[in-house]
């Protein structure tokens, strides 16, 4: 119980801590550090998805690139579509493409953008989990198969140049729902409710973790054929955690476009997909507010040292994937929590008599679901 308290109030301390830095961030940062602020708070909305499935559920999805990209096609073509005035693209016109395709159509709305941007994620992801964790593929098997997605989708993006745009992507926005986003005022409201959206998905992802389905997703983690033995299924588990996750990297393709301007095939590929693993490795996994600031602060570092060090950053960044790997793997809320954990059990050891110390207890996830069903 002293365990739990102390991470709970560590989180509860991390969590205030972070929304006062973020609130207050527009009177300290220019104009220019803000937008990029708001581009690693977006990415951190994915970080948190990532963390559910991976940190909490054991699955290691390397092409989470794609379910980002594709919420942020969404978003973009609504926005090409108002800042050609009811014309055709510019990039249709120049690949000889005579009329609007008809997939085109739907994103004349912005209301319909946005919830395609989330529901075509959640389809892409539906149907490679379901197919995959039906057939019990885990582990290497499915990390590969994630970057096979990857591959596919971007060799589509970037061939098809007429309805894609190509290499280029998408850019040259101007507005959207009559704010111009160039515009100081229009970078902060966006800057805000980024802020508020991050602040509304780490509260889902807490309770998410915290509930039923969040001790059930642990087990699976630690004994997935125990937990199918005592009656649950887990691949619709899985499949629904994973769509979730693809859901919350819609969501941050979103925000990201309205932020950045821009989307094209190379933000959606193996190594940025790769590095979105990197951030919930660093922060540390199964904590998911460690997804945030690990999102934040590598982001913010990789932007440190390439502007410090323009020749040396990517040896600069690898260093610090090294020193973290090896010195703290469990990153660093995970690093903090278990200090916080060691120094309850030692106070509660001193307390306890010899006799009640346990000598061995059953994988984690797995004994907190036999208590919830004793529980119920």
């Amino acid at each position: 119980m002293t365990t739990l308290l102390s991470n709970t109030k560590v989180k509860i301390a991390l969590s205030v801590l972070l929304f006062v830095l973020m609130l207050l961030a527009p009177a300290f940062l220019s104009e220019f550090r803000l937008s990029l602020l708001g581009k690693f708070l977006a990415y951190a909305i994915l970080a948190m998805g990532l963390d559910l499935i991976w940190g909490y559920t054991g699955i290691l999805s390397l092409g989470h690139g794609v379910y980002f990209g594709l919420g942020a096609y969404c978003m973009a073509m609504h926005l090409k579509l108002v800042a050609s005035n009811g014309q055709l693209p510019d990039f249709m016109s120049w690949s000889g493409v005579e009329k609007l395709p008809s997939f085109w159509l739907p994103f004349q709305s912005a209301g319909t953008a946005m919830l395609l941007a989330l529901l075509v994620p959640v389809a892409a992801a539906f149907v490679l989990g379901y197919l995959t964790f039906r057939n019990r593929i885990r582990g290497t098997f499915f990390s590969i198969l994630s970057q096979a997605l990857v591959i596919i989708t971007v060799t589509l993006f970037v061939g098809q140049q007429g309805y894609t745009g190509g290499t280029n992507g998408l850019t040259n926005f101007d507005t959207f729902l009559g704010l111009k986003l160039g515009e100081p005022s229009t970078k902060l409201i966006l800057y805000y409710i980024t802020v508020v959206v991050v602040g509304l998905v780490l509260l889902l992802c807490l309770w998410l973790a915290s509930s039923r389905l969040g001790k059930i997703l642990v087990a699976i983690r630690d004994a997935e054929n125990r937990v199918r033995f005592i009656g649950y299924n887990p691949v619709a588990y899985k499949v629904f955690i994973y769509c979730v996750s693809a859901a919350l990297a819609g969501l941050a393709g979103i925000l990201f476009v309205l932020q950045e301007g821009i989307i094209s095939p190379a933000q959606m590929g193996i190594v940025p997909s790769i590095e979105m693993v990197l951030w919930v490795a660093i922060g540390g996994r199964g904590t998911i507010i460690g997804a945030l600031i690990g999102a934040v602060l590598t982001n913010s570092a990789k932007t440190m040292f390439s502007e410090a060090y323009p020749e040396w950053w990517p040896i600069l960044m690898g260093a610090m994937f090294i020193v973290v790997t090896l010195f703290l793997p469990k990153g660093f809320i995970g690093t903090l929590k278990d200090w916080a954990a060691g120094k309850g059990e030692r106070k509660s050891a001193d307390a306890a008599p010899a006799a009640l110390k346990p000598s061995s207890a059953p994988p984690l996830g797995f004994a907190e679901l036999e208590k919830t069903q004793q529980g119920g």
